[in-house]
């Protein structure tokens, strides 16, 4: 882990002015507690993920932002003012739902107007908005169609220029790519970041899709139980996670049970059953007691051949552990691979696959070295 990686850790303030507030927001469904006192600072122009696994209260919590839910306590402030109790049409936010919400009946044109209708807006200043986010989301010459007439991608635009033409401060956005496919997933999510970017507003989406999160947003806020487990940058998080639940909730992860053995020169070494003794960086964070874990990412694991004599001036053959290969996966960019330490460890590595035949490769049951540095190691309280 790179010191920047550990001071960003603790940098999970947003950037920009401070727009929205969430202060100690709690919301229960009888005796369930669907959002747990949670607060959270979201800046202007921010685009920001709440990430989390299914039940978590994500979901909850955005539509009370909306103003679809009342919160039972806590306040949420947008630009200083208290909005928890304003009824949805009446605040500077929009919200779109994971369903689009399209009129069946209504054309393109007529769904992208129909808030700025009820808004009571002049019609010349309806029909510029509409062409204004017909042009956005590359919409022009479908406004006579109905939903029916257009694929899921374009009932999509219609869905968000819906959102965009009343000009709202705050757009929220709940999982709105969970029923496209790969290809359009990730053209549409290059597509939202653009507009957020040209338009400068701040976007708050939520989703469950952690490469989602982790390609899109500024910051995440990671969210289990109702509360918020950590608050910060991409990179952050997956580099400084600051508990195991979250290592091993973000993307693929090494966790070996260990106990601290001796500390010294910005290094700790850490006695394990399954992997023997590891060398790992000192973490920056206090840790509670000696019974510790280690976390090594897949992609910071080296392989070689197990004949292989480590170089002694490379920092990468610090931690050399041998064992056989249990399973092999090839996925394009990259070949994951299980290892079986010979002290009962299951190792996973990925590698990427850089040139078209690769140099080496690794067969099943064949014997290899893994090898990994003290720094790319990740000392968490177990």
């Amino acid at each position: 882990m790179t010191d920047e990686a550990r001071r960003g850790s603790e940098a999970i303030a947003p950037a920009g002015k401070l727009l929205l507030r969430v202060d100690a927001v709690v919301r229960r469904f009888g005796e369930v507690t669907a959002v747990d006192h949670l607060s959270l600072d979201i800046g202007t122009g921010e685009f920001f993920a709440l990430l989390g696994p299914s039940g978590c209260g994500k979901t909850t919590l955005l539509r009370m932002l909306g103003g679809f839910e009342t919160p039972d306590g806590g306040r949420i402030l947008l630009d200083g003012q208290d909005i928890s109790g304003v009824p949805p049409h009446r605040r500077p936010v929009n919200m779109m739902f994971q369903n689009y919400a399209l009129f069946p009946h209504l054309s393109v044109r007529d769904n992208i107007a129909f808030g700025l209708r009820r808004a009571g807006l002049p019609r010349a200043e309806i029909e510029a908005r509409v062409t204004e986010m017909l042009a956005l989301v590359s919409l022009e010459g479908m406004e006579k169609r109905k939903p029916e007439q257009l694929s899921g991608g374009q009932r999509q635009r219609v869905a968000l220029a819906r959102a965009l033409a009343r000009r709202p401060r705050l757009l929220l956005l709940d999982e709105p790519m969970a029923a496209l496919d790969k290809k359009l997933r990730e053209n549409t999510q290059a597509e939202l970041m653009r507009l957020q970017r040209q338009l400068g507003m701040t976007f708050i989406i939520v989703t469950h899709d952690q490469e989602e999160a982790m390609m899109m947003a500024d910051r995440i806020g990671v969210m289990n139980a109702g509360r918020l487990q950590q608050v910060a940058t991409p990179r952050q998080l997956y580099e400084a996670p600051n508990s195991r639940w979250i290592a091993e909730f973000v993307g693929g992860i090494n966790i070996i049970d260990g106990e601290v053995e001796s500390r010294g020169g910005g290094r700790m070494t850490v006695a394990t059953q399954a992997a023997g003794r590891v060398t790992a960086a000192t973490p920056l964070q206090a840790l509670t007691t000696d019974r510790v874990c280690v976390a090594i990412r897949p992609e910071k694991i080296r392989l070689s051949s197990g004949a292989a004599a480590p170089d002694a001036g490379d920092a990468v053959g610090t931690n050399r552990m041998e064992g056989v290969i249990a399973g092999v996966s090839y996925l394009g960019g990259q070949t994951r691979y299980q290892v079986r330490l010979d002290h009962g460890a299951l190792m996973h590595a990925s590698v990427a696959n850089t040139v078209r035949r690769e140099a080496e490769t690794f067969d099943m049951a064949q014997r290899v070295a893994a090898c990994f540095a003290p720094d790319d190691c990740m000392v968490l309280d177990r």
